[in-house]
């Protein structure tokens, strides 16, 4: 038989793309990495929303990288970008400010493109949803995000009061260790401080700390009068959220999103003070001069321009010794010094920051985790509160817990007149040199 060289065999068999590929790679390495973080493959198929025998699939298959076709000036870059990408949630704009100091000359626009393979599977589903924008001064919204931070003691759970002005989408967030009233109050205090007054009207969801109780067909509200008289005093108008209805905020909730994937994306923090002077830097000079994908302004133009005369000055009312907070940093000892007296606390609490806060009879003192030490306030000078709590023998060793910070950590070299501390083999072994 004659063969035809001009006929063309056109396969069945789709061609698998390079940006598929790439897309296929990424859902594995994310399967991967939540596996050796110790997830189930059930927990693995929850998390990313996908069928359990896809991650068992994947579980039994290894990767090689595939080599791109097309050169690009970020190949330098691409094994930094990889294994950093995921940590701030492919946020392009984080990657860019990082690339800066390691000698990266492109473009923002070409990271993007870089990038944008990778973080297809990341991409959320967008819901069209009416948009309601307010005039200048008119509405604020207020929401509370939360985000495991590490810091030096550890990682801990930092709740983040974020309230953002609906005109410009001027942003303000402070970290704090609970969602209490008093956290509450002095998030306020400090956002009508920063923006140098406050909105007509306040949007909020429906928290126990705002909402005692609530019934919709009627219209009636029950509120925490501690929050409504606080409001009362600022002349705010306070407005809330339908349940189930949280996209009505969706500018707060944009600006939490904002600040996790943004602020504080791949980030540890001495303390929650340097938390905090980071996101008032970072509130300034990054929020504030990005250009807003709705608005296409800089909010700290848009704000300058119309909304800074539209803000209602406030008398900030001084916070009650009832709702006062102070922070501290638990010494070796174990003693809490507060108001010239001493409260112990857990051997486990030395070197971390704890809140204090102080009630009208009695101090509370927590590290933001776990049940509060409750002690009768102290009406005096250097006098130590008792506790109830474990003896004190076990207060000075337990389970060979070191009071204080490690001496032997490679990074920090000991300090010029620290004794370095070795174990008596040490000394045993010179002895028998010797000899």
């Amino acid at each position: 038989m004659e063969r035809n060289e001009n006929i063309e065999i056109i396969s069945s068999v789709p061609i698998e793309t390079e940006e598929e590929a790439v897309v296929k790679q990424n859902l594995w390495c994310r399967i991967r990495a939540l596996f050796e973080q110790g997830l189930s493959k059930s927990a693995i198929a929850r998390e990313l929303e996908i069928d359990l025998k896809t991650v068992r699939k994947w579980l039994r298959q290894t990767w090689e990288p595939q080599q791109r076709k097309r050169k690009w000036a970020l190949d330098a870059y691409e094994s930094f970008l990889r294994a950093r990408a995921p940590e701030v949630g492919y946020n392009a704009a984080v990657l860019y400010r990082e690339l800066e100091p390691h000698g990266y000359k492109g473009s923002y626009p070409a990271l993007v493109k870089y990038i944008r393979p990778w973080r297809v599977e990341a991409r959320e589903q967008n819901v069209a949803t009416p948009r309601f924008e307010t005039e200048p001064g008119q509405q604020a919204q207020v929401d509370w995000g939360s985000a495991k931070i590490w810091f030096d003691t550890g990682r801990l759970t930092v709740h983040l009061f974020v309230m953002v002005l609906g005109y410009s989408r001027r942003i303000f967030v402070k970290g704090y260790l609970n969602e209490r009233m008093s956290s509450l109050l002095d998030g306020h205090t400090a956002a009508f401080t920063h923006f140098g007054g406050r909105t007509e009207k306040i949007l909020y969801d429906n928290p126990r700390t705002i909402v005692q109780d609530k019934d919709e067909a009627n219209g009636q509200v029950v509120w925490n009068q501690t929050f409504k008289d606080r409001m009362d005093f600022y002349g705010v108008e306070i407005k809330l959220c339908r349940y189930y209805r949280a996209q009505t905020k969706g500018k707060v909730e944009s600006g939490v999103k904002y600040v996790k994937r943004n602020a504080l994306a791949g980030r540890r923090f001495r303390d929650l003070d340097h938390l905090n002077e980071w996101l008032m830097e970072w509130s300034l000079t990054v929020a504030d001069e990005r250009l807003h994908g709705t608005t296409h302004e800089r909010p700290s133009e848009r704000f300058r321009r119309a909304e800074a005369i539209a803000l209602i000055p406030v008398d900030l009312r001084p916070t009650p010794e009832r709702e006062r907070l102070e922070h501290r940093i638990v010494p070796r000892d174990t003693y809490v010094v507060v108001e010239t007296n001493r409260y112990p606390a857990p051997v486990e609490w030395v070197g971390q920051q704890v809140e204090v806060q102080f009630l009208a009879d009695r101090i509370m003192i927590t590290n933001g985790s776990g049940e509060p030490l409750n002690y009768s306030r102290l009406k005096g000078k250097f006098l130590t509160a008792s506790w109830s709590g474990a003896p004190r023998s076990w207060l000075r060793q337990k389970s060979g817990l070191m009071m204080g910070p490690p001496r032997l950590d490679p990074a920090y070299p000991v300090a010029a007149g620290e004794v370095e501390v070795r174990p008596l083999a040490a000394y045993e072994a010179l002895i028998e040199e010797a000899q």
